[in-house]
């Protein structure tokens, strides 16, 4: 099944596409290098796919996950996924020396 929806534009076809609970993945076919430099910065999707079928990421090669209800943002197969398996640290601490403060902050992962 196809559905198609009239857009005024290519900006206005942005934001239908964004007004959507979901967003596991998205097409774009055009000539035109702003659109598509637009659509990469702008186009709410985990998979963008340009000027190709908008299904089968590459196993291996494509991280795959989505925005909104189409998953947590994190690509199963890529190195963000690897931070579901490390807890978050943020430390700070203050040194005094011979009457200066100075602040050390770090923030880091930590398993």
């Amino acid at each position: 099944m196809l559905s198609i929806t009239r857009a005024r534009g290519f900006e206005h076809a942005l934001e239908i596409a964004n007004d959507t609970e979901f967003g596991l993945a998205g097409s774009l076919f055009t000539n035109d290098r702003d659109r598509v430099e637009q659509a990469r910065r702008r186009f709410h999707v985990g998979n963008l796919y340009v000027n190709r079928k908008s299904t089968g990421a590459l196993t291996g090669v494509h991280p795959f996950g989505g925005f909104n209800m189409s998953g947590t943002d994190s690509k199963a197969g890529g190195p963000d996924y690897l931070l579901f398996f490390l807890q978050a640290k943020s430390f700070a601490e203050q040194i005094r020396s011979r009457g200066c403060a100075v602040a050390v902050i770090r923030s880091g992962r930590c398993i």
